[in-house]
């Protein structure tokens, strides 16, 4: 029995999704996540500044004593995996978002067309279309939606707004005669019930939090690090920059009183 918690971290609201779904998956295991609001979209940020804010939010988790830490945000998976990886060592697994979805569509969808939307960083990236092709899946129709992650922070989904926005993206050539859609952005399955309303089920999509979930699950017992108790103590949020979205969302997702911390990065 190993009580102690799982970090998660997201650049805002995005990585709820995943952290929603790994306490529905592990409902013993207490959860801290970092929500990096005040650096948010990680979307458009560099490489090294992505890699900055990581190495700085791991800290923070491992002086937490996290046992885990889920880099719950594709841009992040993309652009800070591996040095995050190698900077916590044996202190703690490490996980990304981008790893678990890439077999399952290779195990799933061999043969078919499969579509990839998420922030420019991803995209621009190739890590999906690499690793993919590592696996002897190759033709991924990529395209980069850099507006609906800081519409999603902001509040702006299912509204009339958010389905112009999105009927914009998915009609471009670039997604055409696809069998299935990767949401490559923990932000987006808050508006999967818009991106499936489009579709109308001629396209499966992708929601890659239960994936994620199921993956960490399976990993934790492998290494004989689950809590077979109770959970102790309860889930624990940090912002980097309290904003009103991301409470309210926080509460929308976990249903009970928050244990909210403001903490600065650069302190």
């Amino acid at each position: 029995m190993d009580p102690r918690p799982i970090g998660i971290f997201d650049s805002g609201i995005g990585g709820l999704t995943v952290a929603k779904a790994v306490g529905e998956r592990l409902p013993n295991e207490r959860i801290m996540y970092f929500g990096d609001t005040a650096h948010l979209p990680y979307g458009d940020k560099s490489q090294t500044a992505i890699q900055a804010y990581s190495i700085k939010i791991c800290n923070l988790l491992l002086e937490r004593n996290c046992k885990a830490i889920l880099i719950a945000c594709n841009s992040a998976s993309a652009a800070a995996f591996d040095l995050v990886k190698e900077y916590v060592g044996s202190r703690a697994l490490v996980f990304n978002v981008i790893d678990p979805v890439v077999q399952f569509v290779a195990q799933e969808f061999n043969g078919y067309s499969i579509g990839l939307i998420g922030t420019k960083q991803t995209v621009n990236s190739g890590i999906y279309s690499s690793r993919l092709e590592a696996l002897g899946k190759s033709g991924l129709k990529s395209l980069a939606t850099p507006l609906l992650a800081p519409m999603i922070e902001e509040g702006f989904f299912n509204s009339r707004i958010s389905e112009e926005i999105i009927s914009e993206y998915l009609s471009h050539k670039s997604l055409e005669e696809i069998a299935a859609l990767i949401l490559g952005c923990t932000h987006y399955p808050l508006i999967k019930k818009q991106i499936d309303a489009y579709y109308a089920g001629k396209v499966e999509v992708i929601d890659s939090s239960l994936i994620v979930a199921d993956a960490l699950a399976k990993s934790l017992e492998e290494n004989s690090l689950l809590n077979t108790g109770k959970m102790q103590g309860r889930h624990h949020f940090f912002v980097s920059d309290y904003t009103e979205s991301f409470e309210h969302s926080t509460k929308l997702f976990f249903g009970e009183a928050l244990n909210l911390e403001y903490y600065h990065l650069w302190e």
